[in-house]
């Protein structure tokens, strides 16, 4: 295997015209506005709740209260799942399936010399999904069916999505675009979170019961998502794809097998495996606990859903400007270092989050704010230090690895919280072992020489980095 420096591919350069870059950076951030909306309102917000309420009923527990002391279970399947513990598992399976799923995706578009097409069919796939469960009224299985499968369409469309970062930006642009798509990103879900604030606190006046209105909630989320999509595609274009492309579409299985050697071929940039194995570990702790902040304060902490709700708009606000500020920072500092200040922030809220006593909102709602300042500058300058390691023409196929490797973070961590959910009945003792994640993926980001990673692979180092 040779170890020649890979060349740069011009077709999939992007645009020397600036303003042509600025039309697409403005597409390229308004899919961030327009998927955000699923992470923030149904996995952070409502389908934990809403699937272990449905659970919870089918089980024959009285109250979520009782739910979380006592032992009540479903099978789905024919499996014992304590009912709070449906949707961590639920979870579970979407991200095996995306591990099973992403690379075929990543590989083929990069072939493709439609990626404009790859992102619509798999935003649409996710909106058709989420919106479905407007028709569910009582099924926990279907529910969570339809649930898994608008999580693994989100998963895959962010691989496309995450490939176009390449195109759209230069080195030097990619952490201010990358941050900058964050930040609007969050902006974005809080203005739809907003929106099912007022409808969930107003259901009774309007006639209609919590989980109608949660239902409701559920659709808007599909016709948001994929109505910015079309939106966002007007002003992204589709290259040429690969030299690989121009030949006829690979099998599936081909694609399998240039994926596994994609892996192998990964050992000649031993930077870029490095930081992919420390962002595996720093990124369990934060998707954990992202995706399981809605049971863990209305179950453990017994914080209503509309404090909760309110909580989570307050986030979306709060992580806008924290994004810009971190962002802000790396130009400073540098993106490895500014990562690094953010995770030992992480452990600081970790542990904190730990000890919180149940029934204090306002303490819940300061915790809140803390995590909101360092969410999204974390994951976004991360994305864009991982862009400047991947050899140019694999972008998808390489950003599949990553999506894989914040599967598989997620996956750990979701592993980690159904067990202790099945064992306990809650959330809290899963909270600490977090700790562990930042602490040993901080260390090995610190060890990554990013630098040098960039030199292997051939790009072009922004002046820091």
């Amino acid at each position: 295997m040779t170890s020649a420096t890979p060349k740069p591919d011009p077709g999939n350069a992007p645009s020397p015209d600036p303003a042509q870059r600025r039309r697409e950076q403005r597409g390229w951030y308004l899919y961030e506005w327009a998927n955000q909306v699923f992470f923030t309102s149904v996995i952070t917000v409502l389908i934990g709740p809403y699937l272990s309420g449905l659970a919870c009923a089918e089980a024959g527990a009285p109250d979520a209260a009782t739910c979380t002391g006592g032992a009540y279970y479903v099978y789905p399947l024919g499996i014992e799942v304590h009912a709070n513990a449906l949707y961590p598992a639920a979870t579970v399976v979407a991200i095996l399936l995306q591990i099973l799923l992403l690379p075929i995706v990543g590989a083929l578009a990069d072939r493709s010399r439609n990626k404009k097409g790859w992102l619509f069919s798999l935003a649409l796939a996710g909106s058709l999904s989420v919106s479905a469960l407007y028709l569910v009224t009582d099924s926990y299985l279907l529910s969570a069916l339809l649930f898994l499968a608008a999580n693994v369409a989100f998963g895959a469309a962010e691989v496309v999505y995450n490939a176009f970062l390449l195109e759209v930006a230069t080195p030097d642009e990619r952490g201010r675009v990358s941050s900058t798509g964050w930040a609007l990103g969050y902006l974005g879900g809080a203005i739809l979170l907003a929106a099912h604030l007022v409808l969930v606190m107003s259901a009774p006046s309007l006639g209609l019961e919590q989980g109608e209105a949660v239902r409701i909630a559920f659709a808007s989320v599909g016709l948001w998502w994929i109505g910015f999509t079309l939106l966002a595609l007007q002003r992204l274009r589709n290259r040429h794809g690969t030299a690989a492309g121009k030949a006829a579409r690979p099998r599936p299985g081909a694609v399998v097998g240039q994926f596994v050697h994609t892996l192998k071929g990964m050992r000649r940039y031993p930077q870029t495996l490095l930081f992919l194995l420390a962002f595996i570990l720093f990124n369990d702790g934060i998707q954990a606990a992202l995706r399981y902040a809605a049971p863990f304060a209305t179950q453990d902490l017994r914080i209503s859903q509309e404090i909760l709700m309110g909580t989570i708009l307050m986030i979306q606000f709060v992580a806008f400007g924290g994004a810009l500020a971190v962002g802000a920072l790396a130009r400073r500092i540098g993106s490895k270092n500014a990562v690094l200040c953010t995770l030992g922030v992480w452990c600081v809220l970790v542990a904190l989050g730990y000890l919180l006593p149940a029934g204090e909102p306002v303490l819940f709602i300061a915790l809140a704010v803390g995590i909101a300042l360092v969410l999204g500058g974390s994951q976004a300058l991360s994305r864009a230090m991982f862009s400047l390691l991947i050899p140019r023409g694999r972008e998808a196929e390489y950003f599949a690895v990553y999506q894989i490797s914040d599967k598989g973070s997620s996956l750990l961590g979701s592993l980690a919280v159904t067990l202790a959910v099945t064992w306990t009945g809650g959330y809290r003792v899963a909270i600490l072992s977090l700790i562990v994640f930042f602490v040993v993926g901080g260390f090995l980001l610190w060890r990554t020489d990013i630098r040098k990673g960039i030199r292997d692979v051939g790009n072009e180092a922004p002046q820091k980095v």
